[in-house]
C-alpha cells in the first residue's frame, strides 16, 4: 500500500514520538486544496517529526515529498468530508481523544506530571493540540470507509495478485499452531479468603492514619504487597481512566469515590482490591490500587493436577473426545467452541510463537499433532493460577505464503491493496474537480505528477 490507511497512525505517533523543535523559518501557504490550506510550517514540523522517529540522517527530497502528500492526502479528504456533510460530534472527538492519552499514559508509567514534563506543556495544551489531529483522523476514516464501503474481493483477484507479486516474493509465515486446552482453577479456602480481605483492611487503616502522607503510605504498601506487579511498581498507579476500560465491579466503586477517598475490599476475577482516588477530570479518574490475588494451597494445586490427568487418561483410552471432555470439564468460559483456544490478536484459532507465553510454547513445541500434554500450570489473563492439558491439532511449519495453507493472509493483502487503488483512482477524479494549487519549490514531488495535479 501507498501509506494512505497508515497516515493518521503516523502523524499521532509523531506528536507524541518527539518534542522536536523546528528552526524558524519565513512560514507561508505552500498548498490549496478548496478551502483547506498547508503551511511551510506545518510541513516543517511534520518532517522534523518523521525524521525523529525514523532516524533519518540527511534531509532527503524525496521522503519530504512524502511527508507533504500525506498533508495533502489528509486536506483532500478533510475537504470531501465538509462537501459530504459528515458529523463528528465533540462527544465522539472527546471519546476517542481520552483513549488516545490514556494509552500514552500508560506507555509514561500512568503520571500525567511525567508526560507533561516530557512535552514542556500541561495537560490541557497537550489534550488541545491532539485534539485537533484525532478530530481529523476520524474525519478522514469517514471518508476512506465511505469510499471502500462496497470494495470486496474474490477468488479469481486473490490468485490474480499471487500470480502479480510472484511467488518467490511471498512473505515468509512462520510456525502456526491451532490447539485446544481444557482448563481447571484450584480453589482457595474460606479461611485464605478472610486472610486477605483483613490485609487488605489493615492496608487502608495505615494509609488513613498517615493523614496528609495518605497517598504516599498508599504508594509504598502498593510497592510492597500488590500482586498488580504492573502497578506495584509505580505504587499501584493506574493513571486516568474512563468507564469501561476496568472490570465493572470495580468501576462501580472506584468511579463513585471522592477524591482523596479509598474503597472497601472489592471483588473482580483478578482478586481483591482497594481503590485509592487522586483526581476526577470530567469522565475520567486518576486512581491507585492494591490487588491481593488468593494462592491455592499446594495440596489444592496437586488435586487439579491430578484430576486433570485422570481425564487426560480418559481421552487417550478413547472413552470421551476431545471436545466433549472439554465441554463437560473445562472452566474456560469459551468452552462452547469445543475447547479451540482463540489468538486474541487475530480472533483466529491460529497462534505464532510471538503470540504465546513461553511455558504454552515451549509446552507445544515438543507435542506432535494429536498429542496431549501433561497438566501444565497456566496463569489466567487476570493473573490466576491455573493448570491445563493441552491438545495439538495442527501445526504448520515455516514457510512462503501460499493459496493452500494462509488464504486468509493473502486474501486480506489483495483486499487492501484494492481499497488503495480504489482510493487512488478517487484521488486523480477529485483532483479533476477540487482547486488544488502547489508551491513550485514542490512541483517536481512524485505525487503532484502521479495525481495528475495540474
Amino acid at each position: 500500500m501507498k501509506h494512505h490507511f497508515s497516515f493518521c497512525i503516523f502523524f499521532i505517533i509523531s506528536f507524541f514520538y518527539t518534542n522536536a523543535q523546528t528552526s524558524q523559518v519565513i512560514d507561508g501557504i505552500i498548498a490549496t486544496i478548496g478551502k483547506e490550506i498547508v503551511l511551510q510550517s506545518d510541513l516543517d514540523k511534520a518532517y522534523a517529526d518523521y525524521v525523529a522517529q525514523f532516524a533519518v540522517q540527511d534531509e532527503n527530497a524525496e521522503e519530504k515529498c512524502t511527508v507533504f502528500e500525506h498533508l495533502i492526502y489528509t486536506k483532500l479528504m478533510l475537504h470531501q468530508a465538509d462537501v459530504d456533510s459528515v458529523v463528528i460530534t465533540e462527544q465522539q472527538v472527546e471519546g476517542a481523544l481520552n483513549a488516545r492519552i490514556n494509552y500514552y499514559l500508560q506507555l509514561t508509567g500512568g503520571d500525567p506530571k511525567v508526560l507533561e514534563k516530557h512535552f514542556g506543556k500541561s495537560m490541557a495544551e497537550i489534550k488541545k493540540e491532539l485534539r485537533e489531529i484525532v478530530r481529523d483522523q476520524m474525519y478522514v476514516e469517514e471518508v476512506q470507509d465511505k469510499i471502500t464501503a462496497n470494495i470486496t474481493i474474490t477468488p479469481s483477484e486473490v490468485k490474480s495478485f499471487v500470480n502479480k507479486v510472484g511467488l518467490d516474493s511471498m512473505p515468509i509465515i512462520p510456525a502456526t499452531y491451532e490447539f485446544g486446552h481444557i482448563l481447571k482453577t484450584p480453589q482457595v479456602s474460606e479461611d485464605e479468603i478472610t486472610e486477605i480481605k483483613s490485609r487488605l483492611e489493615n492496608y487502608k487503616e495505615r494509609a488513613l492514619r498517615a493523614g496528609d502522607k495518605k497517598e504516599q503510605e498508599f504508594s509504598m504498601l502498593a510497592r510492597l504487597y500488590s500482586d498488580d506487579k504492573a502497578s506495584a511498581s509505580k505504587g499501584g498507579r493506574l493513571g486516568f481512566v474512563e468507564r469501561g476500560v476496568l472490570y465493572p465491579e470495580f468501576e462501580a466503586v472506584a468511579f463513585n469515590l471522592r477524591s482523596g477517598e479509598i474503597s472497601n475490599v472489592i471483588k473482580t476475577r483478578a482478586g481483591y482490591h482497594i481503590i485509592l482516588l487522586h483526581e476526577r477530570r470530567g469522565e475520567s479518574i486518576d486512581l491507585s490500587h492494591i490487588l491481593i490475588q488468593p494462592k491455592p494451597s499446594p495440596e489444592k494445586q496437586v488435586k487439579v493436577i491430578e484430576y486433570l490427568d485422570s481425564i487426560r487418561q480418559v481421552i487417550l483410552t478413547k472413552k470421551m473426545n476431545f471436545s466433549d471432555a472439554a465441554l463437560e470439564f473445562s472452566e474456560d468460559p469459551n468452552k462452547l467452541s469445543g475447547g479451540w483456544v482463540i489468538n486474541p490478536y487475530t480472533l483466529s484459532t491460529k497462534f505464532d510463537q510471538e503470540s504465546l507465553d513461553q511455558t504454552t510454547f515451549a509446552t507445544i513445541d515438543k507435542l506432535i499433532p494429536g498429542d496431549y500434554s501433561s497438566p501444565i500450570i497456566y496463569i489466567t489473563d487476570d493473573g490466576v493460577i491455573s493448570y491445563r492439558l493441552i491438545y495439538l491439532k495442527s501445526k504448520v511449519s515455516p514457510h512462503k505464503a501460499n493459496l493452500v495453507e494462509d488464504y486468509d493472509v493473502i486474501k486480506n493483502a489483495a483486499l487492501e491493496e484494492k481499497k488503495n487503488n480504489a482510493i487512488q483512482k478517487w484521488i486523480i477524479n477529485k483532483v479533476k474537480t477540487t482547486s488544488i494549487k502547489i508551491n513550485d519549490q514542490y512541483k517536481n514531488c512524485d505525487f503532484v505528477k502521479r495525481w495528475q495535479i495540474n
